[in-house]
């Protein structure tokens, strides 16, 4: 066996053994229980950074222990591989955004497999191919023909010097990214997927993902944000109608001083007509981004439509505002401002000398200052007229009657979650597949003229939008009268694509349906890993998805993902490594100088997954050198540890109460290793992977231990500290083995305990091995060390008190005083107190 831990030769042998085995190969066996692990799939950016390699490394330790348990394990990998760093690397280099796509691909593929992860290569998916967006644009026309999407016009940022549609990203400081003009709001007609029907759905099933983080949970809880409320008619006197407003607190209406509208509103719309300064104010809020976190910080502005609005209890007149807080997506784009109770309300109050008004009051008594700032807590109403003395609860249900029953108003759902806007003005994506016909409207692509194909040989300058300036592409037949049409040039959203991959890894290779039976045998994933800053978006998005596909009978599961890791960042001199913060470390760098092993080991044990991961290259070392003592001591004791192995008759269980009982010198340590073996299984069932980790550690510390213990051999037989070796490192070999597979695969195979170590049974712990007839106590004199012992396990207090008292060295350090009271620890120490 060579004596030299040699990474460069190590690695490559394991990863031909296993790609020659088809060792991850994955296939459905009905009657076997399945495993499905998957991490997200990666953007193909040029190269993989560390938080790739945690990630993934964090996935592949999990499906390799589930791997062992037995299980069916499947673990693939794809590329979510449009979108707009392409065609911004395109612009850049002057080369196609499909030649840098694949480019990409292939180098991050290799990446990949030089650190060993267990992936399905046959089932590889890159979202970029049409065989794989085929089934997305198939899909689209179901739900087009069942009316989940539809087609209206809605807010985009336009660059009016490159005449094309920005991403919220790409808007600086209120200009393009590239051309530095001022960007515009312009609605103009946008595909959406009515995620909306689906909202009670979402939200009420969030309760059965036990297996996901709360925190994840809570998120999407927000987001979908269902709210109970009061819908009510404000009249406007002059104004054709009533103003329509939703509210969640009724029970403060009678603290409304003043309206407010967006500026989409009609009545903002119509009376900037007349007001060449509202006009452009209007405009101003048009440019703004509408992202509600912006809201939330963004300096609060307003101007008076000079309208007024009739409160529909008091009578009294209200002003109506324009202001840039009011979202025209959200209800009617209309408020009614109670700035007593809501701050936002109170801040353009204060901004603009309005009126403010207290007609809630804490319903334990005391004062409310709104000099301070709103009080925003529900309590019980004064100064509501025949309202006063009702909680707010109860205030809710008389206003909702009293308002039903005059027609003025009733009671509505409504939600955060907004229907899913899936085109994109850009070029690098899915095609919508839609025939845009003169006489017919939207009509859908028939199935067998799928896939609408994109061009790849396209150069993008970053103006205007190429496939409109491509006649062979947008000039078709219509597909219902037979008349000339032009096709969608829109594409989908990214999100489109990786809301549904994980699905079409169980059949990648049907060409002739999007889903077959296998998708009931795989789905849902067991185990998903990524990001919490997908917590939001990609995982409701996929989580819609699955429900659209089990509702057309194309999925059994409701859920698509069963359990959620979401890991935390890589983070190096206390900031997340990116190449904007100039502190970045090169994995390929690392794994030619350490190994892919090293690599691996570091990511796992510098911290729990969930939490974020200091870069430290002491720790990169330390990594090594554990890896390195371990092949050393393999090294050392090898002709002993083969000897062992080969005359052993069972099919690797370990006998641990007969190892324990061979040679008395051996009971604490098999005790220690068969506790570590019992800790690092419960630690893998938690995926802390640090303290497992830490448990291999500890088992390499105590080897030696072992081999300095037990009694030689005598002859061909092995001794029992030679068949102990061998079963400790056995054990060792097997829990490393989904954190360093490659080094745990040779050493398996060097010293003779199988052929591949992916086949061998998972390590237990047999309960007799944590058993001891004889146990060690500490002893102390006045709370200071002064000797051990060893008694019986059921030794009672006297007994232990008196040997301890006959130990000699304690003899010694007592010295004839008397014991005035002897403490005593079961299973740790007895302290005698002298004087």
């Amino acid at each position: 066996m060579e004596r030299t831990y040699k990474t460069e030769s190590i690695e490559p042998e394991a990863q031909r053994f296993w790609a020659e085995r088809q060792s991850f190969a994955a296939r459905e066996t009905p009657g076997r229980e399945k495993f499905y692990c998957l991490s997200m799939l990666p953007y193909p950016s040029g190269a993989l950074h560390m938080g790739h390699v945690r990630n993934y490394t964090i996935g592949d330790a999990i499906a390799r222990y589930q791997r062992m348990l037995g299980k069916n394990v499947l673990q693939p990998m794809g590329w979510d591989a449009f979108g707009l760093p392409a065609e911004n690397a395109a612009i850049k280099h002057g080369v196609p955004p499909a030649q840098w796509t694949y480019a990409n691909i292939d180098t991050m593929r290799g990446q990949l497999e030089r650190l060993g992860f267990g992936y399905d290569w046959r089932r590889e998916v890159t979202t970029c191919r049409p065989e794989y967006y085929r089934w997305e644009q198939w899909l689209f026309t179901k739900l087009f023909a069942k009316g989940l999407v539809y087609k209206k016009s809605a807010l985009v940022n336009w660059d009016p010097v490159d005449q094309t549609v920005l991403a919220n990203e790409q808007v600086v400081d209120g200009r393009g990214w590239r051309s530095g003009a001022l960007v515009e709001r312009r609605e103009i007609p946008q595909w959406f997927m009515r995620i909306t029907a689906y909202a009670d759905e979402l939200l009420d099933e969030l309760d059965g993902l036990e297996g996901w983080p709360e925190s994840v949970r809570t998120m999407q809880r927000n987001w979908i944000g269902r709210s109970e409320g009061l819908e009510l008619q404000f009249d406007v006197p002059g104004a054709a109608a009533a103003l329509t407003v939703f509210t969640t607190r009724p029970d403060t209406l009678m603290g409304a001083t003043y309206m407010a509208v967006a500026a989409e509103h009609p009545l903002a719309v119509a009376a900037a007509r007349r007001d060449r300064k509202l006009a452009a104010f209007l405009d101003d809020c048009r440019r703004m981004h509408v992202a509600e976190a912006a809201l939330e910080t963004m300096e609060k502005r307003g101007m008076p439509l000079g309208l007024e609005a009739r409160h529909p209890l008091s009578g009294e007149l209200l002003p109506i505002w324009v202001a840039n807080f009011v979202l025209m997506g959200y209800g009617s784009g209309a408020i009614m401002a109670v700035p007593g109770h809501d701050q936002r309300d109170w801040e353009f109050a204060k901004k603009y000398g309005l009126p403010i008004r207290q007609v809630i009051e804490p319903a334990g008594g005391g004062r409310i200052d709104l000099d301070a700032g709103a009080a925003p807590a529900q309590g019980v109403l004064v100064n509501s007229g025949r309202f006063d003395g009702l909680t707010s609860g109860q205030a809710f249900h008389a206003l909702a009657e009293h308002f039903e029953a005059a027609g003025r108003g009733s009671r509505r759902v409504l939600y955060r979650l907004r229907d899913w806007g899936v085109s994109r003005q850009r070029y690098w994506g899915t095609p919508i597949p839609i025939v845009n016909c003169p006489a017919c409207g939207p009509v859908p692509v028939p199935d067998d003229e799928l896939p609408v194909e994109l061009p790849e040989d396209v150069g993008v300058t970053g103006a205007g939008l190429p496939l409109k300036d491509m006649p062979g592409f947008v000039n078709v037949t219509c597909p219902a009268c037979g008349g000339a049409a032009e096709r969608e040039t829109d594409t989908f959203d990214t999100f489109v694509e990786s809301s549904w991959y994980f699905v079409r890894y169980c059949c990648p290779d049907n060409a002739t349906a999007m889903t077959d039976e296998r998708v009931d045998y795989w789905m849902p994933v067991d185990q998903y890993v990524g990001g919490v800053e997908h917590a939001i978006l990609h995982l409701l998005y996929a989580r819609f998805y699955q429900k659209l596909l089990r509702d057309l009978g194309l999925a059994r599961a409701g859920e698509p993902f069963t359990r959620l890791l979401t890991q935390g960042m890589v983070l190096k001199d206390g900031a997340k490594m990116s190449k904007s913060h100039g502190n970045t470390v090169d994995p390929q760098t690392l794994i030619e100088r350490y190994g892919a092993d090293t690599v691996r080991l570091f990511a796992l044990f510098a911290a729990p997954p969930e939490h974020s991961l200091e870069w430290s290259d002491a720790g990169v070392d330390g990594a090594y050198r554990f890896l390195r003592r371990l092949w050393a001591f393999a090294a050392e004791h090898h002709e002993h540890i083969v000897r062992a192995n080969a005359a052993r008759e069972d099919d690797g269980h370990i006998d641990w109460r007969r190892l324990r009982d061979s040679d008395a010198d051996l009971a604490r340590p098999i005790y220690e290793l068969a506790s570590l073996v019992q800790q690092a299984a419960f630690d893998y069932e938690r995926k802390q992977f640090n303290t497992v980790v830490s448990a291999c550690m500890k088992l390499l510390n105590l080897l030696p231990e072992i081999a300095a213990a037990g009694r030689g051999g005598n002859g061909a037989e092995p001794a029992p500290r030679e068949q102990a070796i061998a079963a400790g490192l056995s054990v060792l070999l097997r829990l490393l083995s989904p954190v360093a597979p490659h080094v745990s695969h040779c050493l398996w195979r060097e010293l003779g305990y199988g052929e591949d170590i992916l086949a061998a049974a998972w390590p237990r712990a047999d309960a007799t091995a944590l058993e001891l007839e004889r146990i060690e106590l500490v002893v102390q004199v006045n709370g200071r060390l002064r000797g051990h012992i060893s008694v019986a396990t059921d030794a009672d207090r006297v007994t232990i008190e008196q040997a301890a008292l006959a130990d000699p060295n304690v003899q010694r350090f007592v010295a004839g005083q008397p014991v005035r009271r002897a403490i005593v620890v079961p299973g740790k120490l007895v302290n005698l107190v002298t004087g």
